[in-house]
């Protein structure tokens, strides 16, 4: 910035943030900042506005720009709240420099905008890359753990787990269901999967055909799949497309699946009610006690 012009504004950083501030204050209805409250606001303002100045007298140094940035990302605040602060910065810090003098010259308001957008464009610069770039990391690292949560191989008992699915299922997800399935059923030892899709609120001929995969992947590692959660919409879904699932076995509940599973892994359930001489010598035992 010229020595001239940033004397000037040096010298009248209050009365300009002053203006800025007062202006600025006009736009929280329109940058999607309204439901924030007036005291956090302005007091954001208030050190939006410091960091601004905080740059004019660190040339170079973007230390305090990158830590407003991420502060104002942690804050869920939108980037149309720093673009149009820095806007309105420019412009009253242009109105008040013109005011100052008699010039009214083209020359001299030439130098003036030249001047002040050297100052304010680098901030600018700065402050929308750091944000879309802490953003994006925010953004990768939410995929990374909603990928992690989108297909879980949960262990019920020995032999046995269960995949429960829920949300839509695109090409990418199905990837990691695939990839999800057969490392789980190699980690737990399985002999029967039950994949649930009770949660998956549209099963399509590409939702089918990612699962009928799925299910002839785990077959060819030794276990079984069984397709439950089927809604009667979805059951309908799948026969108006002529959807063979005629190898993959289904059940229309968990607790229907489980039961079959039971009897893939020779197992069943058995009700166990002690007799009247167990009760007894239970009783004795623990008055023994």
């Amino acid at each position: 910035m010229d020595s001239k012009f940033k004397a000037i504004v040096v010298e009248n950083s209050e009365t300009i943030v002053e203006m800025w501030l007062k202006e600025v204050g006009t736009l929280k209805e329109v940058n999607r900042t309204a439901t924030i409250s007036d005291e956090v606001y302005k007091s954001t303002n208030r050190e939006f506005v410091d960091v601004i100045f905080t740059s004019i007298q660190t040339q170079g140094s973007t230390k305090a720009v990158e830590a407003f940035s991420e502060k104002i990302i942690n804050l869920g605040w939108p980037l149309s709240y720093i673009t149009d602060g820095l806007q309105v910065f420019r412009r009253v810090t242009i109105d008040f420099i013109l005011q100052q003098s008699d010039r009214v010259d083209t020359e001299y308001i030439s130098n003036v905008l030249a001047s002040v957008d050297r100052w304010v464009e680098p901030i600018i610069r700065i402050l929308v890359n750091e944000y879309t770039g802490n953003w994006e990391n925010i953004v990768s690292l939410q995929r990374v753990a909603l990928q992690e949560l989108s297909a879980p191989l949960i262990p019920v008992i020995d032999g046995i787990t269960i995949m429960p699915l829920i949300g839509t299922i695109d090409t990418d997800r199905a990837k990691l269901i695939m990839e999800s399935l057969l490392q789980g059923v190699i980690t737990h030892n399985s002999e029967v999967v039950l994949i649930d899709i009770t949660g998956v609120p549209v099963v399509d001929t590409m939702v089918a055909h990612h699962l009928i995969q799925a299910a002839e992947a785990v077959r060819l590692i030794g276990a079984k799949c069984i397709l439950v959660g089927i809604r009667p919409e979805i059951a309908q879904t799948i026969v108006n497309l002529g959807i063979d699932l005629t190898n993959f076995p289904t059940k229309s509940s968990l607790k229907k699946g489980f039961m079959t599973a039971l009897e893939i892994t020779n197992r069943k359930v058995v009700d166990v009610k002690p007799d009247e001489d167990s009760i007894e010598k239970l009783i004795e035992s623990l008055q023994g006690e």
